[in-house]
């Protein structure tokens, strides 16, 4: 441990005894310090609390050591704590796929929703990279019954086939990205098809008004009066638009049952609307009506994936990237148990 701002060496010759029946040579064993390793027990206690405040680097010059030292000493101690996450007692967990750093490198993350813990990362956002988790849940017996998950084809398959009993639940986050995403592709297209210069005009700024909650737009920018004119001159538009509020009523019912009829409902009203990108998503909509309702059974979704998101991004910010993928997984096992807040 260092003395005041002064780093401490502790020199001494470590005795070693010789078996005198097999000629083998052992060195003593230190209680202080574990074998091979350069400091003491007490300091790399002291590091490893340092580090619940501080970045690697600034551990590192505030003790005189090199990054490397305090990364294998945090390393060391969340493979022994956090190496295998126990899946016994896991119930309802949620995957998604988040891209980190640049390069679009991806990776596939599965939380336990209820602990809020990170289980397993996998490379990549194929169904493949999951593959070593759903040979862990096996081996672990784990009584999965609710899985939240975007409405990927191959991510439903691959529950399918190694949960066959657990119930998947659609993100509704997602499914209103998703109409969101339709939303756009609509403004664009009437914007393409306008037939006067004030219609274009009208339409060009307003993406970002049709994706906001009417609640949520600013009267001291005149965004509600901009929205209104907008809507006025094209009725597609305006169909689409109020849609998008209806379809949010589909997880505000008081039950199942009526979440069915209300979801029905929106799907005849984008039918009789005659706006193709409508008629499509609800025919998505309707496709996928098992899983979206399944909400009712397991009021679940991807929304702490996005919190625990926004934390990886931060943690990554804080280490300027972390180059060595094992320390970046074990790292993630930890996250919900640390609080990251940016300084400086």
């Amino acid at each position: 441990m260092p003395i005041g701002s002064a780093c401490t060496w502790l020199v001494a010759t470590l005795p070693r005894v010789e078996c005198k029946a097999c000629g083998l040579v052992r060195q003593v064993s230190l209680g202080l310090a574990a074998p091979r390793f350069g400091f003491t027990r007490a300091f790399e206690r002291y590091v490893l609390g340092l580090c619940q405040r501080m970045t690697i680097l600034d551990v590192a010059q505030h003790l005189g050591v090199s990054w490397d030292t305090v990364k294998d000493i945090q390393k060391r101690y969340l493979q022994k704590h956090y190496g295998s996450p126990p899946l016994k007692k896991v119930r309802r967990i949620g995957i998604d796929e988040i891209c980190i750093g640049g390069g679009h490198r991806y990776v596939t993350i599965v939380l336990d929703w209820d602990r809020g813990a990170i289980l397993f990362v996998g490379e990549g956002k194929k169904a493949e990279s999951l593959d070593p988790f759903w040979r862990r849940v096996r081996a672990a017996r784990a009584n999965i019954q609710a899985v939240a998950m975007d409405m990927s084809a191959a991510y439903q398959l691959a529950v399918h086939e190694n949960l066959p009993e657990a119930a998947i639940v659609f993100d509704h986050f997602h499914v209103i990205k998703l109409y969101n995403e339709k939303l756009t592709e609509l403004r664009r297209q009437l914007h393409r098809e306008a037939t006067s210069d004030q219609q274009r005009k009208v339409l060009k700024g307003t993406r970002w008004l049709l994706l906001k909650n009417a609640e949520n737009l600013d009267p001291l920018k005149g965004e509600p009066q901009r929205l209104r004119k907008a809507l006025a001159l094209n009725e597609p538009l305006a169909m689409a638009y109020y849609l998008k509020d209806d379809l949010k009523q589909i997880w505000e019912q008081g039950g199942k049952k009526e979440g069915r009829r209300k979801l029905l409902d929106w799907y005849h009203q984008a039918m009789e609307s005659g706006v193709p990108i409508l008629q499509s998503f609800a025919r998505t909509l309707l496709a996928h009506s098992h899983g979206i309702l399944a909400w009712y059974d397991h009021p679940i979704s991807n929304g702490p994936l996005e919190g625990t998101n926004n934390k990886i991004k931060t943690m990554n910010r804080q280490h300027y990237g972390l180059r060595d993928k094992e320390f970046f997984r074990l790292k993630l096992y930890q996250l919900h148990e640390t609080k990251y807040a940016l300084v400086g």
